[in-house]
């Protein structure tokens, strides 16, 4: 459980998503998935929206991938129901399913052209000669290969080969499009292009897509909706900004992005205000609004990089005051240990005494502001009273 202000985030609002419609277009209903002994998908209820881009987001072996291949057919559940517009999917072979999936090696033919490679699945359905013409053409258009139904797989670039495989799975139509980590064979720059021309697809042909990934920023940048999956369970259901800044537990707020946590005891807890008292920090944890959890039990403060101010100390003075918070409270001192350079920030460890290490990031605003700050150099850090998450478990 986490605290409960929303009020004070300065996330932003949700991606618009005009196509997304109120009614499920799929259900899962206490779907379990033992293989042997191994439980790999526990109890899972999930509803996912018509016009929805939902991920499926956690680290190897939680989960999710076992839970789309549930979706596709090609794994039979344990217990429990999947349906599909209100019907219950379970005894369907794949190819009679509304679904197609594109699969992580893209599974492209090399011995059959792109037009051929696309239209293959239409064929295999008996679909006319002429509709499968106008058909791939279509497709083609649609994932920016027109032009190119002539080239053979191996004339195409790792991205273009993606297309084929999109192509060839929206050009049937269906229902909902299921992506199995459809960027990871692809280089950095190559995956920024994909994640935007993703988005700019899925809202032109305003289909649910499913996307597993193990990758965060991939699915905080294209997903309207996330389910972070841990050990065959569902940790949280939210959209990207509410994972980011309302993690609803440890596991989350560390898979999800980068994050300084420390355990400490909540002192005081009211409607208005908390405090947190942790053993690794010189100073109280202030928070501007209560974390709904018992006086002096254990909690652990979510602190991330980017909301930590690095300041240097100023002359003639004891210490720098954040203006929202108490004397004393949300400033630790320390002295700069590690430093990496990435071009667009700065990310810095910061050694506490007792030796905690905490890290923070600056962006570079100017192309003078790595030498701002250096090796050993002692240093103040300061947080806002909104900044920090407060866990209760």
């Amino acid at each position: 459980m986490a605290d409960v202000a929303h009020a004070s985030s300065n996330a932003p609002a949700p991606k618009p998503a005009p196509h997304v419609k109120d009614n499920a277009i799929i259900r899962f209903e206490n779907i379990t998935k033992r293989f042997d002994k191994v439980v790999a998908v526990d109890t899972v209820n999930l509803e996912i929206k018509e016009g929805e881009f939902f991920a499926l987001l956690g680290p190897s072996g939680c989960g999710k991938t076992t839970l789309l291949r549930m979706l596709a057919g090609f794994e039979t559940p344990t217990e429990g129901r999947i349906l599909i517009d209100g019907k219950d999917v379970a005894a369907l072979p794949p190819n009679k399913r509304p679904v197609n999936m594109v699969f992580q090696s893209y599974a492209v033919f090399p011995h059959m052209k792109v037009s051929d490679n696309v239209a293959y699945g239409l064929k295999m359905d008996g679909v006319a000669a002429p509709e499968i013409k106008t058909r791939v053409s279509e497709a083609l258009e649609l994932v920016k290969l027109g032009g190119l139904g002539d080239r053979m797989p191996d004339q195409l670039s790792g991205g273009q080969r993606q297309r084929v495989a999109l192509a060839r799975a929206l050009v049937k139509r269906p229902r909902v499009l299921l992506l199995d980590e459809p960027l990871s064979a692809l280089d950095a720059k190559l995956r920024d292009q994909m994640r935007s021309e993703l988005t700019s697809l899925q809202e032109k042909v305003g289909i649910t897509f499913i996307m597993v990934t193990h990758d965060q920023d991939e699915a905080l940048a294209i997903a309207t909706r996330c389910a972070v999956m841990n050990r065959g369970v569902l940790a949280q259901v939210a959209t990207p900004a509410d994972l980011y800044e309302f993690p609803n537990s440890r596991f989350v707020a560390d898979f999800v992005g980068s994050v300084n946590m420390f355990e400490g005891v909540l002192e005081k807890d009211e409607p208005n205000e908390a405090h947190v008292r942790c053993p690794e920090l010189a100073a109280t944890v202030y928070l501007d609004h209560g974390v709904t959890g018992a006086r002096g039990s254990t909690v652990w403060v979510a602190l991330r990089p980017e909301k930590i101010e690095m300041h240097k100390r100023p002359a003639g003075s004891s210490a720098m005051k954040m203006e929202d918070a108490p004397q004393g409270a949300n400033v630790v001192a320390g002295v700069i240990r590690d430093i990496v350079y990435l071009g667009s920030e700065t990310n810095y460890e910061v050694e506490l005494e007792g030796g905690r290490r905490v890290k923070t990031f600056r962006s570079n605003l100017t192309r003078y502001d790595q030498e701002d700050f250096t090796w050993d150099e002692p240093v103040w850090l300061a947080w806002h009273a909104c900044s920090p998450a407060v866990l209760l478990s």
